[in-house]
């Protein structure tokens, strides 16, 4: 069975990362629209017979009645493409929601929060689906698989071997449980990372989101697509989105001024379609403005600039010097003890003070 397997697009999300740069969020959500065309159009030329969509396909929140009117329209275009979808915690299947209130089109079939089995050909679908925008507890991992011989798919949304109490919010699923259940392809949602090398034969997979929402999502995105078949599939990962958020690394060690790290930066040979982050690091021996270095910088597709630099000073020995520095060190020190100012914020304070007495 040919299929495809998204999840997490988020559509109309505010992209409120990317909100420095004039007009970039409302790019990106073209984009994403642009991503859903090419996503039909692979589907149309592959002859697709399945479409899983694993959950947060769009935001609840923002999302546009002209943005599920086009989503809609797209699916009108692959009717012999049979599409399931399972709202997740930023899609839920809401009395007030689009999956609840939209008549979407008959290819479409929309999981809820009680587990529902779709025979399609010689293939069974089990489902379960978000109701709410929290899901502590489910019993996916306990279905019994009716027909074992043939073909049988799992789709949801939740996190896999989470420890944390976030995760245990987001119907938390064990691997180990989930592989004894005997599916032949569990198609989840929710971790924006692609998850299908890892696991063994590629039954358990995450396709990540379909495009990058900011720069905890570094690296390529995009949908798995392949082949089910009884004991063995067959599936690639398919890069979508054209723009990658990257990090880039800057030592200031050897530098003496904003203007020195505003040039180094100038000179990096950057792609650009791909939206960057530059991370400042080193000792530091001088105050760096960020807010003037940003101004400075004339590369559109730099995101944010983030200074994670160490005070390259000797505080302890300036503090024994018998000068108007040493006497301002320690006087801050002292503020620092009395007041239990942070020693982040004292350490930058001294910074600056000593810019001053240069």
């Amino acid at each position: 069975m040919k299929f495809v397997h998204l999840a997490d697009l988020h559509l109309d999300t505010k992209f409120e990362s990317l909100n420095q740069i004039d007009g970039l969020p409302a790019k990106r959500r073209l984009e994403q629209r642009k991503a859903l065309r090419e996503i039909i159009d692979y589907i149309k030329e592959n002859e697709i017979e399945l479409l899983l969509i694993s959950g947060d396909l769009y935001e609840h929140k923002y999302i546009r009645k002209s943005s599920i009117e086009y989503l809609n329209n797209l699916f009108k275009e692959i009717p012999n493409t049979k599409i399931f979808i399972t709202p997740g915690n930023h899609d839920p299947y809401l009395v007030n929601s689009f999956y609840s209130t939209f008549k979407w089109n008959e290819n479409v079939h929309i999981f809820k929060d009680e587990i529902e089995k779709i025979d399609y050909k010689n293939v069974h679908i089990y489902g379960f689906g978000f109701t709410g925008f929290y899901c502590e507890e489910t019993n996916v991992e306990d279905i019994e698989i009716e027909e074992p011989k043939d073909i049988n798919i799992l789709i949801t949304h939740g996190s896999l071997d989470g420890g944390n109490d976030e995760f245990r919010e987001y119907n938390p699923l064990s691997s180990s449980k989930l592989k004894k259940t005997g599916f032949d392809y569990i198609a989840l949602g929710h971790i924006h990372k692609p998850y299908y090398k890892e696991e063994r034969n590629q039954k358990i997979i995450y396709p990540g989101s379909t495009i990058a929402l900011g720069f905890d999502e570094l690296g390529e995105h995009g949908i798995i697509a392949g082949k089910i078949e009884k004991g063995k599939n067959n599936i690639e990962f398919i890069k979508i989105d054209e723009r990658e958020y990257i990090e880039k690394e800057i030592d200031v060690s050897k530098f003496s001024s904003n203007e020195e790290i505003v040039e180094n930066i100038q000179d990096l040979k950057l792609k650009e379609k791909n939206l960057y982050k530059i991370i400042l690091k080193g000792k530091r021996f001088f105050n760096i403005d960020i807010n003037e270095i940003e101004k400075l910088v004339e590369i559109d597709n730099i995101v944010k600039i983030k200074d994670k630099t160490v005070l390259g000073l000797d505080i302890d020995k300036l503090a024994n010097e018998k000068n108007i520095k040493g006497a301002f060190v320690r006087r801050m020190l002292e503020r620092q003890k009395l007041e239990g100012l942070d020693e982040e914020f004292v350490e930058k304070a001294i910074e600056i003070g000593l810019e001053v007495l240069k």
